[in-house]
């Protein structure tokens, strides 16, 4: 009680900015791509989130996220996993729930 007490002391709502519009900021849904066809669709948010059971929830801290952060569509992204690095290209970028995602 005393963690979720502090939390609640430093949390703030992030609202959408038309400055946004076509970049990648927090809370946004991001559809990428590899070359082998792999597609993945995640979402954004702060770390506290990521632990809601929502699979498409990826911390802004992770090295995905922070790839990601101000790319626009058809921008490829180079990410550092510890399998080496990894290519992905940027679909789509929206700050809405996507109509076809689970949840």
């Amino acid at each position: 009680m005393r963690y979720l007490g502090k939390r609640l002391e430093e949390l703030r709502i992030v609202d959408f900015s038309p400055e946004q519009e076509g970049k990648i900021y927090f809370g946004a849904w991001v559809e990428i791509e590899n070359d082998e066809g792999e597609q993945k669709t995640l979402r954004i948010v702060g770390v506290d989130e990521i632990y809601d059971h929502h699979p498409q929830n990826i911390s802004i801290d992770s090295p995905m996220a922070r790839a990601l952060l101000s790319k626009q569509v058809d921008d490829e992204v180079e990410v550092i996993t510890p399998l080496g690095k990894k290519l992905w290209y940027i679909n789509t970028i929206r700050y809405e729930k996507p109509e076809n995602s689970a949840n």
